[in-house]
């Protein structure tokens, strides 16, 4: 059998060839520790030897009961405390009988080791016990799917006005005028949501009504959006009660049930945890890899603290996870020279340790440290410790890197994210697109309809270019009411057919004022890498090509010259 065609291990199959690896070193180890013990007994002062002893004791302490041998970590708890003493000497007295105690330590994990290893590696507890998940990990597609909406009013024309402009947004819309097509169709056809009346001329409920009909008929609540020319408090409950998740008076305005729709349909899969684990013990840190791994994160280890540093600037992980006791430093230590890091000084630290003493569990979290947790943990109890501290990390750098009106990347982060894609491209020879787009005449808007209506305008069009783009592109709001893509890995002609595309969506949405009813534009400039080979230059050529399309005439679409020159072919 190739090695392509083996089946991928299981988290349990993984663990058990750690737990027998874990087996498999520790008779060498054991006499390592027992060599350590010998440098002390010939020198009581030797920190070095006591400190090895030390850490070995208590990494097998902590190990052994996360793989389940219950005997392994008794017995290495015997002499853990001992050792930690002796680190102490000479600024204070050893223990007394302490020879004895660790060789008696070291000798009973001999025999367990031995017991353990004569009867195939086979925990104290069951596999059940050490992770009980399974992988609920989708992978997003990279492309966003177009969303099928069912438009349900007896009013045709109101049904062709929403139509008009949720296409605009990338929906596909189906259109009824009675709720007994709307039933027929969902049968049919499920769709991603609903949005319809309360009232048809079959009664004053009726949209209501079909709709629990058809949790009825398939156990399953219909995804609804009302709208309503009533405003009270009955109508809103019966929505409510028929699972409605939204609610519009008539007339709707576009914008605010595209924001309904988005969040009701959303299909983009949320980015994985990315989780740093520093352990100088390999099998640990694949133990604890597994367990967050089946639970959708994304893990990095490090058996080496001194490779943190490089690692955090690759991986940017949500979360660091550590042990306290490692060669060359301490998890004390090292989470104190995080901390020093700018990039860093909010990152998320737990310790995950065999140390039970409650004083040097607080002293290490003084450096700024999340939790302590102690080995061995259980599964569920460690996914939800990261999750809940990663999760709150992403808010924080999510609101820091994201402008406050539209929720689009800022200036700053639309930046960074250029200049990484412009260095992948280098490395892969690929390409990147860059589009400026400003709307046209956003001055007159403002000075017209009032900032919020302005407001209204730049919302619009950051949802057009989000629910429009591919996942992998991204956008951002560079300043005022202009604004920013990144597409990687398209042509400049496909470039600018979808910029184009969007432009002439964008236009035929329609916005609500006082002062009346109206539309808005925008121009773009498109410039592509590898044409300009930095990014200084390649935010200039875009914003030229920008500005030539607002002389121009506005309302268009513009490539740099040298980028056009670059994909025409030669004159013969």
């Amino acid at each position: 059998m190739s090695e392509s065609d083996k089946k991928p291990l299981s988290a349990r199959e993984k663990i058990a060839k750690l737990r027998a690896t874990f087996l498999e070193q520790l008779p060498g180890r054991i006499v390592q520790a027992q060599a350590s013990l010998e440098r002390l007994k010939a020198d009581l002062g030797d920190e070095t030897a006591a400190a090895d002893l030390h850490r070995f004791l208590h990494s097998i302490k902590g190990t052994g009961r996360s793989f389940g041998f219950r005997e392994l970590g008794e017995a290495a708890a015997i002499g853990e405390d001992l050792a930690g003493e002796l680190i102490a000497v000479p600024r204070r007295p050893p223990p007394e009988g302490w020879q004895g105690r660790l060789e008696a330590s070291l000798t009973a994990l001999a025999a367990v080791t031995a017991t353990s290893t004569t009867a195939g590696g086979t925990p104290d507890r069951k596999a059940d016990d050490v992770i009980g998940m399974t992988t609920d990990q989708a992978a997003g597609a990279d492309q966003t799917n177009t969303r099928l909406i069912y438009l349900c009013d007896d009013e045709p024309l109101i049904l062709e006005q929403m139509a008009t402009q949720l296409a605009c947004f990338g929906y596909q819309t189906t259109s009824f005028t009675e709720p007994q097509e709307l039933h027929d169709a969902v049968l049919a056809r499920r769709p991603d949501a609903v949005v319809m009346d309360i009232n048809f001329p079959q009664g004053h409920n009726a949209g209501t009504e079909v709709l629990k009909e058809l949790k009825r008929e398939t156990g399953r609540v219909v995804p609804a959006i009302f709208l309503s020319g009533r405003d009270d408090f009955a109508a809103r409950l019966a929505a409510v009660q028929a699972g409605g998740e939204a609610y519009f008076r008539k007339p709707a305005r576009a914008l605010e049930l595209v924001g309904a729709l988005d969040a009701l349909t959303s299909q983009q899969q949320p980015e994985p945890f990315r989780i740093l684990i520093v352990d100088d013990e390999p099998e640990m840190a694949s133990f604890h890899s597994i367990i967050l791994r089946e639970a959708g994160m994304v893990t990095q280890q490090v058996i080496d603290p001194a490779q943190v540093l490089n690692v955090l600037q690759e991986f940017r992980p949500d979360m660091v996870l550590m042990d306290m006791y490692m060669p060359q430093c301490s998890g004390r230590d090292l989470a104190k020279l995080i901390r020093q890091l700018p990039s860093y000084v909010g990152v998320p630290i737990i310790y995950l340790s065999s140390e039970t003493d409650k004083e040097k569990q607080f002293s290490a979290m003084r450096v700024g440290a999340e939790a302590f947790l102690t080995k061995p943990v259980v599964p569920g109890e460690l996914v939800a410790a990261v999750a809940i501290r990663a999760e709150r990390m992403r808010t924080l750098r999510s609101l820091m890197a994201r402008d406050s009106l539209t929720g689009l990347y800022n200036h700053t982060t639309t930046t960074q994210f250029l200049d990484n894609a412009l260095a992948a491209a280098r490395r892969s020879k690929g390409t990147v697109g860059f589009v400026m787009i400003d709307i046209d005449r956003f001055k007159s808007v403002n000075d017209t309809h009032g900032h919020a209506v302005g407001d209204q305008v730049i919302l619009a069009l950051s949802r057009l270019l989000q629910q429009r783009l591919r996942n992998s592109d991204i956008v951002g709001r560079y300043g005022g009411e202009e604004f920013a893509v990144i597409l990687q890995g398209v042509t400049l002609e496909i470039a600018q057919r979808l910029v184009d595309a969007l432009r002439e969506d964008f236009s035929r949405v329609v916005f609500h004022s006082e002062q009346g009813d109206f539309s808005s534009t925008f121009s773009a400039g498109i410039a592509q890498f590898p044409d300009y080979p930095r990014l200084e230059m390649l935010r200039e050529a875009a914003d030229k090509a920008l500005y030539e399309a607002k002389r121009a005439g506005r309302n268009r679409v513009v490539i740099d010259s040298a980028s056009q020159a670059a994909k025409e072919p030669p004159q013969p």
